[in-house]
């Protein structure tokens, strides 16, 4: 599994790159644009992803085998909703994303088979508690982003820019080459 998540982490380290790389060559007017999406814009979007991301690496800090991985991450302030604009700028948006992303990566590569079989209690934003298996919270984690990208690309696509392939398909290894 956790093998899995590494793939994930680099697909979604190398994904973000494509996204924002595409949507830096838009002007502010066109990344604000209300473009009928459920966070309005391509900016609003994005600022929701990172939002969502943060939200759920400051549980997972909770984790016993995550404190100090997540240490940086679970030191941020905490969101205030999740249409939260974190960054109006796009170039500070674009550095956190990077900065967000070798944080997933290094936490996913610390991670072990024996935590990824633990449960993780937390609350959701509206003060529910629950308790899943840490493993099932880490793919939604990354399903959650999955899902957003996607509506990015279709926002950029609207807007003139390709952010070319985006399937995951690219990073896995051909079984010749495993």
């Amino acid at each position: 599994m956790k093998a899995h998540f590494e793939l994930l982490a680099a697909y979604n380290q190398w994904l973000n790159s494509k996204v924002y790389e595409a949507a830096s060559r838009l002007g502010q007017d066109a990344l604000v644009k209300d473009r009928g999406a459920f966070f309005s814009s391509i900016l609003g979007t994005l600022n929701h992803i990172q939002v969502g991301d943060i939200l759920w690496l400051k549980r997972f800090a909770t984790h016993p085998s995550c404190i100090a991985s997540l240490h940086e991450v679970a030191n941020l302030p905490d969101s205030t909703g999740l249409d939260q604009i974190l960054f109006e700028d796009f170039a500070a948006l674009s550095a956190q994303r990077a900065w967000l992303d070798r944080q997933i990566v290094n936490w996913v590569s610390e991670l072990t088979e024996r935590d990824l079989e633990q449960a993780l209690s937390y609350r959701n934003t509206k003060g529910i508690a629950s308790t899943k298996r840490f493993s099932s919270l880490i793919l939604h984690f990354f399903n959650h982003q999955t899902h957003h990208r996607g509506q990015v690309t279709a926002l950029l696509s609207q807007a003139g820019e390709d952010v070319g392939v985006t399937d995951l398909l690219v990073l896995i290894a051909d079984e010749a080459e495993a």
